[in-house]
């Protein structure tokens, strides 16, 4: 799935039958494939739209989870 993801994300131009294939054998259907290619595909668009924006969560979001770096060792 990663694989065929990965494909999607750098070289769609350059799927093909092999590729559909692989995933078949790991048990994922047609309609598997095009959920990972729709959901890869808005993923790079929406990662895409907000570096080209400089866009960055609101604050309360980006400090989630996460030390101060001082704090940090």
């Amino acid at each position: 799935m990663l694989a065929f993801a990965m494909k999607v994300c750098d070289d769609s131009a350059s799927l093909g039958e092999a590729d559909f294939a692989a995933l078949r054998e790991h048990g994922f259907s047609d309609e598997d494939a095009w959920d990972i290619a729709g959901i890869t595909a808005l993923f790079g668009l929406s990662n895409r739209m907000a570096n080209f924006t400089s866009m960055r969560p609101n604050d309360e979001f980006y400090l989630m989870g996460r030390l101060p770096r001082a704090a940090k060792s």
